[in-house]
C-alpha cells in the first residue's frame, strides 16, 4: 500500500497555508510507516504529478471556501468528490484537478481521494495561523490520523523535547 498525504497551501497568506502547516506538525509530531509519505505541495501544480502517480490513497489538506465557521474542518470523499471539482472551493484545486486529469490518462490516477478541508479565518499577508487556522489544523491532522487508522496505519508518536542527557 502506498498512501501520500499532501499539504497545499502558501505559507505567506495566513490560514491559506494551513493545509502545508498541517502535514509538517504531522510529519514532526509522529514517526510514519515506510508505506505513508508527507509531503508540502505548497502551491505546486503539475509539479506533483510523480508524487501522485500510481498511489492507493492520497489525502490533500488544504485551506477551502465554505459558508461553515473558520476553523471548521470537512472530509470530503467517495461520491462528494465530484461536488468538490465541480464548485471551486480551493485555490489549489484547478492544479490538483489537472494532475489528477493527466494521472487519469496515464493510468496512474491514485485509487483513492480523500480532501481534508479547512474553513480559513485570516487570508492576509503574514505567516503564522489565526486561532481558528490553528483549530482546523489540529483537527485536521486527527481526520489524517483517522484516514490512516481505517487503513490501518498506525503512526507512532514523537516526544515533543529532546530526552534528558540528549
Amino acid at each position: 500500500m502506498s498512501v501520500l498525504i499532501l499539504g497545499l497551501g502558501n505559507l505567506l497568506l495566513r490560514d491559506e497555508g494551513v493545509g502545508v502547516h498541517a502535514v509538517q506538525a504531522l510529519g514532526e509530531r509522529y514517526q510514519l510507516p515506510d508505506e505513508v509519505e508527507i509531503v508540502d505541495g505548497g502551491t505546486s501544480g503539475m509539479e506533483l504529478l510523480d508524487a501522485l502517480c500510481g498511489r492507493d490513497h492520497v489525502i490533500v489538506c488544504d485551506a477551502i471556501r465554505s459558508d461553515a465557521q473558520p476553523g471548521s474542518v470537512q472530509r470530503i470523499d467517495g461520491d462528494r468528490l465530484a461536488g468538490f471539482f465541480a464548485t471551486r472551493i480551493s485555490p489549489h484545486q484547478l492544479g490538483l484537478s489537472e494532475v489528477l486529469a493527466n494521472l487519469e490518462l496515464l493510468g496512474e490516477r491514485p485509487k483513492r481521494l480523500t480532501i481534508i478541508g479547512v474553513v480559513p479565518e485570516a487570508l492576509g499577508l503574514g505567516t503564522e495561523l489565526s486561532a481558528a487556522g490553528r483549530r482546523g489544523m489540529e483537527q485536521s491532522i486527527d481526520f489524517i490520523l483517522e484516514d490512516l487508522a481505517a487503513l490501518g496505519v498506525r503512526p507512532t508518536r514523537e516526544p515533543l523535547t529532546a530526552p534528558e542527557g540528549a
